[in-house]
């Protein structure tokens, strides 16, 4: 016997919906028996989408309304199953899933948001309740896609987000014209809405063209889709599917970002994704990253790995080094190099933790030392024939590669002890002296060395020998003869020639003459001569091998001691100076440097004379004119190097640089001793005349130094234009200069279209501005004083110009900005006459009055609303106001200008009212006090002497103050006839109620009055 299943009414079923702790699929099946009980579906649908109506006009995420969506999707597409007979009637028109779906796409274009969204919302939960193999008509398709399509253009975000979520399903990444695809593109890049932008991410499909807009979105503004866009990344994109631009491209990018959370995904989520692919294989992942063209990256992402492992883990799992602590030579490669260093820079960085472990990866300081020496012995020198072929080419790039981070991990040796200390000194000036090294080693070479050594003697003393046992190497040469010594040798072979003819004649005749024992004399005669010939023989066919130095002059040696050289200055202390040594180094190495053929000797040249300038003021003085001159006409790096040098020195020394020492008098004195016996007022003029004389030649040198850096300021060249500004920047930020047209020309500099592509140049203005400008008022007056100018430029620049194309209105918001007395840091305590913004306003005015008529009224006249005027001075300002709306013909100038002087009479007003009801409570207490003794009245006329007494005293100060800041007589006399009718008295009595009550009057008439006069 069957139990029949009792069903749910609609109502019943929505209404139990809405509740907390209500089991769905219960409520789904209920509703169902309802459903297949009824002999008319169609009324059972139609009372169905009239309670739907309900939840779809509220707009509010309510938990109880977002329950009975998510019921309605589930009872919905719970007909959608694989019965044949059900899937029969899915096919009919009126199936539950068609009817809601043609309902919902009826009501997408409702004027209510709340409509609208929930359509959507509603749309996206029925597409993804139904299973992975559903089929939905054709016609169905196209009218949903074609809904969703417009709704994703919707004025409100959050219609757009549930359209964005419903058009997942119905995109097909295969297709290259895909229109879903191409919307979700099309709102990556230009949605306003961060949310908009996350749902996009959320549903895009990674494929070959949405790839990268996807990996753009990791420098979107908001912190939310930066996060997002990476875990899509890591969860949807297999590493093999980037280049290896942008994998470095998304490591350097997450891994410096300035969110915590950005960088906690990249660390724990995109590069444990990428390890997986490489099968924990942390070799092979820094393979896929082309370590030997971006290992600061690499570096990072090692670091980001190491963090997420203990000391003792890490070291347990370094199993590339073998039982020396060594990584034997033959297995050498980028990758695993790079990974030991890393490891051994973060043990080092760990303090005391990290220091056992890196006795455990690293050896003895003597031992790693050899091997360091082994290995860049076997380093090869290129011939010319063999730098053609690029594969010996690669192969050398990476044996350097390699041999830079061995050099590296020397940072990380314990060099506490001595014996370690001295061999590895020893070693390092070897390596120096190695003809094979390259000239990219000598400088990590040389910090450590210099590193080691902490007195400076003994640092230079150690270089010179260097250097000069690299430059002037010990060489074995042939001590060849000279033709007259030549001569005489074969002289000498001759005449022991001719004896030993004689001789062995000699030996002949006795023998025949059986004369024995003269014969044994000759026989030893002829082995003597025998022997002499054999020696000069030799000596004439072998020259004598000798022992000499010989000097190179090669570009590659000489490089390498410049870089030494500059090396040392950087090292030592500014107050070490200019010795001995380093000065022969100077004559003998640097100074020839100068006029070398190749680049790369002349710009080290450069750098070491920029730093020896920085040792010695009068060696900066004396070369000066030669960096000036180097700046202007050699190479661009070259020039680059000698402009920062100037600069340096400009900002060490400042304009004093180019003062003559104050030994000269003294030493034209004891030179001309008989000077002492003129009179003395003959010796002061003299001093008068040469000190204007030296004043005179010390403002044309400022001067023409100034020129040069304008005239680099339009150089075509970017570097040369970036550094000048960059050291211009720094001289004004340091207080070396102060010079309102150079700042002129760096805010126009900052805005003109050239520069748009170099950033450097843009960060550094950009950051310069603010920090210059609200340092202290000097700064902000120095703006000031180049507000008109820079404006004036953009006004008149011909249509040529770039600066044509710069909105001037932006460049005066900016300025204004910048000269906000409330921006500043240190903000005074003292009274201040005039701010910042009421000499502008001044300046302002008095532009307007020059020629109203003309169209930067407009732009002026809009700069005067946004300025932040003392309270003392917007009085002072009306009459010029005044003045300045009479002739003013621009309606938009004249709006502007009627809002200004609308707020400055109000306040003025304000204080008008403020002294109406303060003399009214004065005269009041007058009142009560004449009905007292007379002796009280007495008192009280003293106090209001007194009272009286401070407030002209006040007054008065207030007037002078005034007059100071006034710019013409017209305003002179304007504002001084105002202070003298309406000064407050500062009284500081309580005024009763009927004083009150007197000032309400008063101030009801004068209001009254001051209508009618406006209206007339």
């Amino acid at each position: 016997m069957t139990v029949e299943k009792k069903g749910l009414q609609i109502k019943e079923a929505l209404d139990l919906a809405q509740k907390l702790h209500q089991n769905l699929a219960k409520l789904v099946s209920g509703l169902r028996v309802t459903y297949d009980q009824m002999e008319d579906k169609t009324t059972f649908l139609e009372e169905f989408i009239h309670y739907l109506k309900y939840p779809l006009i509220v707009y509010r995420r309510e938990p109880a309304v977002e329950r009975v969506m998510d019921f309605v999707a589930k009872f919905v597409t719970s007909f959608h199953n694989s019965d044949s007979e059900e899937a029969d009637e899915m096919d009919e028109e009126n199936s539950p899933v068609n009817y809601l779906f043609n309902f919902l796409l009826q009501s997408h274009v409702a004027n209510s948001m709340a409509v609208r969204f929930r359509v959507c919302q509603l749309i996206y939960k029925l597409l993804v309740n139904l299973p992975e193999n559903a089929l939905i008509d054709d016609d169905l398709f196209d009218k949903i896609h074609d809904a969703m399509l417009i709704r994703v253009t919707d004025r409100v975000p959050n219609v757009r987000i549930q359209a964005v979520l419903a058009l997942a399903r119905l995109q097909d990444p295969s297709d290259a014209n895909c229109p879903v695809t191409n919307v979700y593109m099309h709102l990556l890049e230009n949605d306003l809405n961060a949310e908009v932008r996350r749902a996009v991410l959320s549903c895009i499909a990674p494929s070959a063209r949405t790839l990268p807009k996807i990996v753009g979105r990791t420098k979107d503004v908001k912190e939310l889709v930066r996060k997002l866009a990476y875990q899509v990344l890591a969860e949807k994109v297999h590493i093999r599917a980037l280049s290896i631009a942008q994998r470095v491209n998304l490591l350097q990018l997450g891994l410096n970002d300035r969110s915590e959370a950005v960088r906690e995904i990249m660390q724990k989520k995109l590069l444990q994704s990428w390890l997986k692919y490489t099968e924990g294989n942390v070799l092979e992942l820094l393979h896929r990253l082309d370590v030997e063209n971006s290992p600061e990256v690499a570096v990072s992402a090692l670091n980001a790995m190491f963090a997420l492992s203990s000391i003792s883990e890490l070291a347990e799992k370094c199993k590339n080094i073998d039982e020396r602590k060594l990584i034997p030579p033959d297995t050498l490669s980028p990758e695993n190099v790079l990974y030991w260093k890393a490891l051994c820079e973060y043990f080092k960085s760990k303090g005391e933790e990290g220091e056992a472990a890196l006795e455990q990866v690293l050896p003895e300081p003597a031992v790693y030392v050899e091997y360091l020496m082994s290995y860049l012995r076997t380093l090869p020198v290129l011939t010319e024939e063999e730098k053609a072929d690029m594969t010996k080419i690669e192969d050398l790039m990476t044996k350097a590669f390699i041999g830079q981070q061995l050099i590296r991990i020397i940072g990380c040796l314990d060099t506490s002890e001595e014996g370690g200390r001295k061999r590895l000194l020893a070693v390092l000036q070897e390596i120096l002296t190695m003809s094979n090294v390259p000239t990219s080693f000598v400088s990590s070479l040389v910090e450590i060395l210099l590193g080691i050594l902490k007195l400076d003697d003994r640092r230079i003393l150690t270089v010179a020998e260097i250097i000069s046992e690299l430059r002037e190497p010990i060489v074995t040469v042939e001590n060849a003869l000279d033709v007259a010594e030549s001569r005489k040798q074969e002289v000498k072979i001759a005449g022991v020639k001719v004896q030993l003819i004689e001789a062995k004649q000699a030996l002949e005749d006795s023998i025949n003459a059986q004369d024995f024992s003269r014969a044994s004399e000759l026989k030893e005669k002829v082995a003597e001569l025998e022997k002499l010939k054999a020696q000069l023989m030799k000596e004439i066919e072998e020259p004598e091998l000798k022992e000499v130095r010989m000097e190179k002059n090669d570009p590659e040696t000489l490089l390498k001691c410049l870089i030494m050289c500059n090396e040392l200055l950087k090292h030592i202390s500014l107050s070490k100076g200019l010795g001995g040594t380093l000065n022969e180094i100077i004559q003998s190495l640097i100074l020839p440097g100068i006029t070398n053929v190749h680049p790369s000797v002349r710009n080290m040249a450069v750098l070491c004379i920029g730093c020896c300038a920085l040792q010695d003021k009068d060696f900066a003085k004396r070369h000066l004119t030669l960096l000036l001159q180097i700046s202007q006409l050699d190479e661009v790096r070259v020039r680059t190097s000698a402009l920062n040098a100037v600069i340096d020195l400009l900002l060490l020394f400042g304009l004093d640089i180019f003062t003559k020492p104050e030994l000269d008098g003294a030493e034209n004195c004891e030179k001309n001793p008989e000077e002492i016996n003129e009179p003395a007022e003959s010796e002061e003029s003299d001093a008068n005349k040469k000190e204007e004389e030296d004043k005179e030649k010390e403002v044309s040198a400022v001067n023409a130094i100034l020129m040069l850096f304008s005239d680099f300021l339009d150089s075509e060249i970017p570097e040369i234009r970036t550094e000048t500004a960059e050291g211009l920047a720094k001289l004004m930020f340091s207080g070396r200069l102060v010079s309102s047209k150079l700042l002129s020309r760096l805010v126009l500099l900052w805005y003109n279209p050239v520069t748009e592509e170099d950033t450097k140049l843009r960060h550094c203005l950009g950051v310069f501005f603010p920090l210059f400008a609200y340092s202290n008022r000097t700064n902000q007056e120095c703006f000031e004083e180049a507000f008109l100018p820079t404006l004036q430029t953009l006004f008149n620049a011909p249509a040529s110009s770039p600066l044509a194309d710069v909105d001037a209105s932006n460049v005066a918001e900016l300025l204004v900005d910048l000269t906000r007395q409330s921006g500043l840091k240190q903000q005074t305590k003292d009274f201040q006459i005039s701010t910042v913004h009421d000499n502008l306003a001044l300046r302002i005015c008095n532009e307007i009055i020059k020629d109203p008529t003309s169209p930067d009224v407009r732009i002026y006249s809009k700069c005067l609303c946004s300025l932040e005027l003392s309270k003392d001075f917007r009085k002072d300002l009306l009459p010029i106001l005044n003045v300045a709306l009479e002739d003013i013909t621009d309606k938009v100038s004249l709006r502007a200008m009627e809002k200004v002087k609308m707020q400055l009479s109000n306040t003025t007003a304000s204080k008008e009212l403020v002294a109406v009801s303060l003399d009214a409570t004065a005269t009041n207490e007058q009142e009560n006090v004449e009905g007292n003794r007379n002796d009280e009245n007495d008192e009280v006329f003293e106090e209001q002497k007194t009272v009286k007494g401070k407030a002209t005293k006040g007054r008065k100060k207030a007037a002078s103050a005034s007059t100071r800041k006034k710019s013409s007589r017209t305003a002179d006399s304007v504002t001084e006839g105002e202070d003298k009718e309406a000064e407050p008295v500062s009284v500081s009595i309580r005024p009763s109620r009927r004083a009150k009550s007197i000032a309400m009057e008063k101030t009801k008439k004068n209001l009254s009055k001051l209508i009618n006069d406006e209206a007339d």
